[in-house]
């Protein structure tokens, strides 16, 4: 054994796991475990741990490396393991020095804890990497953190506020994966419709969109990842609209679909924001498919709330949910809310994804008898453009095929590949 990573989470996670894997590599360090964790829920803080009794449990002679938010937010709980070695922040994760001592000299006790204050770091290094071990799409990093304090999100203090990786950095990332055989990019951070704010001229995601798209042509693909709706500029619905190597999916940072929740929340739209942006962009492209993130069960909702968020997925035509039995995480203002029962939390979201259900099964039903472009993530598996999983045979993994849908199995679609991979 010489270095494994287990990764937790967001895609985020995914490219900083390749970074710091090559980074602990360069140092020297061998044998080690570096356990990337989430900290979205505390049913992730607990997978974490778990992980961590694994991983000692089948390597003993291993080191156990603990980082990511759930390092950065709860350095003490990880510390207090026996099984855990040594515990870095989320900046200390990706700089080479912090696995050169350890491969050097070991590691002391009065140094487990390397976790620095994340709200004093002002920049976000563009780290640049060839790929991803057994991804066929690639994630670029063009932001990290951010500058919002939702009531129920303990992320911006696992990731500081918000900075953005300067456009050239972006491009020439890009380039390089494309150089090396990634058909699909997937631009991915914390908050990544904030991208910009922090840099010179203060350009928007639509604007990095678009100098991609134009300075990277032998791109096939480029993906967004979650995007805050209500921050959607006038250039990225201008790329939507014009460009379909961006592709027509778009998974949105909901959360609810009541005002008053949505308020409590401390989000910064309204239920008809979304919809109103639904519509825009089904208007320009017809062919988009929406996903969204939902919490159920948030303090304080009534029935009548909750009815609301049921409502949205069809207003708004969604089709991938991610629910989200509402967790409280200590530190947090919705922590402090009056809150509902554990069991009507876990009807309410058993409802939604019910929901979410029938939506998947209506536009998998809606697919059959088309010709899908169709990225293959592994053998016999991939998806299309709209992000809809599709079973076939034929292709290697990050090829395009052209592919006729001709069925599905209510979770994905069944596939008949028609061309040579591209």
């Amino acid at each position: 054994m010489s270095i494994d990573v287990v990764t937790f989470g967001c895609r985020l996670n995914s490219y900083e796991s390749e970074v710091m894997k090559r980074e602990a590599e360069a140092a020297g360090l061998k044998d080690a475990i570096l356990i990337n964790t989430c900290a979205v829920t505390s049913e992730a803080v607990r997978q974490a741990r778990q992980a961590v009794r694994r991983a000692r449990r089948d390597n003993p002679q291993a080191r156990v490396i603990v980082t990511g938010c759930a390092a950065q937010t709860e350095a003490e709980t990880f510390s207090a393991m026996e099984e855990v070695d040594l515990v870095l922040g989320n900046t200390e994760k990706l700089e080479r020095k912090s696995y050169q001592d350890v491969a050097a000299f070991g590691i002391s006790e009065t140094e487990k804890v390397r976790v620095n204050d994340i709200m004093s770091v002002e920049e976000t290094a563009g780290h640049l990497i060839d790929g991803l071990a057994g991804r066929a799409r690639a994630f670029v990093q063009v932001q990290n953190g951010c500058d919002h304090r939702c009531t129920f999100c303990i992320i911006p203090f696992g990731r500081g506020n918000s900075r953005s990786v300067p456009m050239g950095v972006v491009i020439d990332q890009i380039s390089r994966l494309v150089a090396n055989g990634y058909n699909e990019i997937v631009l991915t951070g914390v908050d990544i419709t904030s991208y910009g704010a922090d840099l010179p001229g203060t350009p928007k995601l639509g604007t990095l969109s678009a100098k991609i798209l134009k300075m990277v042509p032998e791109l096939k693909r480029l993906r967004l990842s979650s995007i805050d709706s209500i921050e959607a500029d006038d250039d990225l619905m201008r790329v939507i609209a014009e460009d379909e190597r961006l592709m027509p999916h778009f998974h949105l940072s909901l959360q609810a679909g009541d005002d008053m929740i949505l308020k409590r929340m401390k989000r910064r739209h309204l239920r008809a924001d979304t919809i109103r942006f639904c519509e825009d962009v089904r208007r320009v492209r017809p062919d988009v498919v929406f996903g969204a993130d939902i919490i159920a069960g948030f303090p304080t909702e009534t029935e009548e709330m909750f009815q609301n968020s049921l409502k949205i997925v069809d207003e708004c035509g969604l089709t991938h949910l991610h629910v989200f039995p509402f967790s409280p995480r200590p530190g947090t203002p919705a922590a402090r809310m009056p809150q509902l029962p554990r069991s009507l939390i876990k009807e309410r979201g058993a409802r939604l994804r019910a929901k979410g259900e029938d939506a998947l099964t209506r536009h998998l039903a809606g697919e059959v008898g088309k010709i899908r472009p169709v990225l293959i993530e592994k053998e016999g598996l991939g998806r299309t453009e709209q992000f809809t999983q599709v079973e076939l045979s034929g292709g290697q993994a990050g090829q395009i095929v052209e592919t006729r849908i001709i069925g599905h199995t209510g979770r994905h679609l069944l596939g008949e590949a028609l061309s040579k991979a591209a």
